[in-house]
């Protein structure tokens, strides 16, 4: 599903990345762990094409995503990858609605199918009454889970989420964390989380812990 290998990235001397392997099966949670400054979110942002590696090559869906254009890796991203971060991210002056099928817009899907599909995301969520809502008319809680529906909306292969929970309250975090597994039972999306909640680290399949650019332990749970 997801093959990194041999992922090396520096930023002028500053080596993060030294020689990264990782492999992701469909359907599987994986939660990455460690100190700030270990590499974790670089590493999220390289399997997202979001950055590239320095060396050593990124497979998603058996397509090598360095060997594509721009364009091409613009559209495959848009929609194989969801993305999930500590802030939301969500455009101010649309609705929570309009944020959702924005993705699918630029997918150059059919408008009607698109609202469709983000109506029917954000009802499961429980935002069906939220729909007409802008940003900062929502909770923290309310905005990421506008965030997950954005995710969604291309039913994605794979979501990356970089401390999804950070930024929320113990509740709110704790709904988001059992929303992602029922996402899984659901849709079988796989997923890789970076996180520095511990509890929900030890709810993954696996529990990867990163030091100084490298896998170091790997705990497998279920």
């Amino acid at each position: 599903m997801i093959e990194a290998k041999g992922i090396h990235k520096s930023y002028g001397n500053l080596h993060v990345l030294k020689g990264v392997h990782l492999e992701v099966h469909p359907g599987e949670i994986v939660s990455i762990v460690g100190a700030s400054g270990a590499g974790k979110s670089t590493l999220l942002h390289i399997i997202g094409t979001l950055d590239t590696a320095d060396t050593g090559e990124i497979k998603i869906q058996n397509t090598l995503v360095h060997n594509l254009s721009a364009k091409q890796l613009a559209q495959f991203r848009n929609k194989n990858i969801g993305f999930v971060f500590q802030f939301h991210h969500l455009l101010p002056e649309f609705t929570a609605l309009e944020n959702v099928c924005i993705p699918g817009f630029i997918a150059g899907e059919n408008e009607h199918a698109v609202k469709t599909r983000a109506k029917n995301i954000l009802q499961k969520l429980g935002l069906q009454h939220r729909l007409e809502h802008k940003p900062n008319a929502l909770s923290g809680g309310e905005q990421q889970r506008v965030a997950v529906a954005r995710a969604l909306i291309n039913a994605p292969a794979v979501i990356l989420a970089d401390e999804p929970s950070g930024n929320l309250d113990t509740n709110n975090a704790k709904e988001l964390h059992a929303l992602f597994f029922s996402l899984r039972k659901e849709t079988n999306t796989t997923f890789i989380i970076v996180t520095h909640n511990e509890e929900f680290a030890d709810m993954a399949d696996r529990k990867l812990e990163m030091k100084d650019g490298m896998f170091v332990s790997q705990h497998i749970i279920k």
